[in-house]
């Protein structure tokens, strides 16, 4: 059943919608965002003439909860989600309404091209055959994936339901607990690395860079990292030319800039950053070939365009790659502490655009806002209503993500190792009993956790270091009464 759209405008709307969401990029990555030591002219482009968010907001600190969130409307924390190990099942349930099937209820082509990290299969996945159920099965008429990241094996692309290139007399296999086939690792063969690599992702090497976990067979439909976000591309261009008379929502979403960081040669060196900078300006070029695609093709003034990241920025995340030695005058973060894992500002405040050439106006914006809620405003824009139980936690908020209005969350939630919440200025981080040393042990990261509960004055303290909770509490009893509220009802939209 395809519905009419009729939209918060009072007449027909069905713009087209690609949302670019980039890996790991942190707030302070971008030269619109205050980037000296790296130039992004393409994204810098889309800053210049759309909604630019200063507060804008990742729903988690780490990739997998937040591409569910933005997907599905709904907080991670609710199904316990966490970074998936590359065999996971299909971590959405096909019963669960999502972004990209509201959308083809409407007469949208829907597609997702690039990482997908949410899982496949049913916990039995038979990479030789058919791998179902994925994204073709919660909403998405079109995939082409990294079934889930480039440091987790399989180190394949998936179209659909197969596996692009495989030779069926060799076979794939995947272990992530026992050593399967001859490949060497990286544990017992360091040597032959491209660059050294902790015992997590010590294991297969492909493409002479080590994984997480074991993968035999599949040799000719292994790819080469250099070259996948090309790849990407002429497929995000190709879902658009053979849908360019109907309308499409095109979820492209980056594997730049998370490890392994592999440029194509085109653009090593073009920074003096190393490997993470230098995959900061080929995400930028390949944004703007997208970019430039639609132009080309008379889409751009019906083409809405959402840029952000799934998470704060991270430098050393398991491969020793030059990012921490070579990081210089930069700050990943821009002026706030933390990083990707963080409960601190910098493990979910990231970059984010929305532009929408001749409807949205170029402005800045101070408004508070999440990916959350970026199904039920479109769903608003087009004149969806939302059911009972879709995307129970996104609040519609069009007019704030068009910059008509400055209004933004009242309250807004950051999943990471525990809660946070932020209500205007304040910031407060739920105490918890976890410790997740790991954080600082291996990736010398501040987890911002603490057993006791933290509250801060971002007004006065942008980077989070004097703790007020004990001398305000009214306000942490308020904040504390929230988390609480949030935790227990699913329906938190008002």
């Amino acid at each position: 059943m395809v519905l009419l759209c009729t939209g918060t405008y009072g007449q027909e709307i069905k713009p087209n919608i690609v949302i670019i969401y980039v890996d790991d990029l942190g707030y302070g990555d971008l030269s619109c965002y205050g980037a000296t030591q790296v130039n992004t002219p393409n994204i810098d482009k889309l800053a210049e003439g759309g909604v630019k968010f200063i507060d804008g907001h990742s729903p988690a600190a780490t990739c997998t909860p937040s591409r569910y969130s933005l997907l599905t409307g709904r907080y991670a924390f609710r199904k316990d989600v966490a970074v998936l190990p590359g065999d996971a099942p299909l971590l959405i349930s096909t019963e669960r309404p999502t972004l990209a099937g509201m959308l083809k209820k409407y007469g949208y082509q829907t597609a997702v091209v690039g990482k997908w990290h949410l899982g496949l299969g049913d916990g039995n996945v038979d990479w030789n055959g058919k791998v179902s159920p994925g994204p073709l099965e919660i909403g998405f008429d079109y995939s082409y994936l990294i079934p889930s990241t480039g440091d987790r094996v399989p180190s394949v692309m998936l179209e659909n339901h197969h596996v692009v290139g495989l030779d069926h007399e060799d076979p794939i296999k995947i272990d992530y607990r026992n050593k399967v086939g001859n490949d060497p690792t990286g544990i017992e063969n360091p040597e032959l690395l491209r660059f050294p690599a902790d015992e997590f992702h010590g294991k297969t090497i492909i493409n002479g860079v080590s994984r997480i976990g074991y993968m035999a067979g599949g040799h000719s439909a292994r790819y080469k990292d250099e070259t996948i976000h090309y790849q990407m591309l002429q497929k995000a261009r190709a879902f658009i030319d053979q849908n360019k008379e109907q309308p499409f929502f095109l979820y492209f979403a980056f594997h730049d800039i998370h490890v392994p960081r592999l440029p194509d040669y085109r653009f090593a060196g073009s920074t003096n950053m190393g490997v993470r900078g230098d995959v900061i300006v080929q995400m930028d070029y390949i944004s703007g070939e997208l970019i430039d695609h639609l132009e080309k093709r008379g889409l751009s003034e019906n083409t809405i365009i959402i840029f952000s990241s799934d998470n704060g920025a991270v430098l050393d995340d398991g491969y020793s790659d030059g990012a921490v030695e070579l990081l210089g005058d930069h700050t990943p973060s821009g002026p706030f502490r933390g990083y990707k894992y963080s409960a601190h500002e910098g493990g979910t405040r990231v970059p984010m655009i929305v532009y929408w050439p001749g409807k949205i106006e170029a402005k800045e914006s101070n408004a508070l806002v999440t990916h959350t809620d970026l199904y039920a405003s479109i769903a608003e824009l087009i004149g969806h209503e939302l059911t009972e139980g879709e995307a129970p936690d996104s609040y519609a908020m069009w007019d704030t993500f068009a910059g008509n209005s400055d209004s933004g969350r009242d309250f807004l939630l950051q999943e990471s190792v525990t809660l946070s919440l932020r209500h205007g200025n304040y910031k407060y981080i739920h105490p918890t009993a976890k410790t997740a040393r790991w954080i600082w042990n291996e990736k010398k990261i501040e987890s911002g956790i603490s057993t006791e509960p933290q509250l801060f004055d971002l007004s006065k303290d942008i980077e989070e270091r004097v703790n007020i909770a004990g001398k305000n509490k009214k306000l942490l009893k308020e904040m504390q009464a929230e988390i609480e509220r949030i935790i227990s009802n699913e329906v938190t939209r008002k």
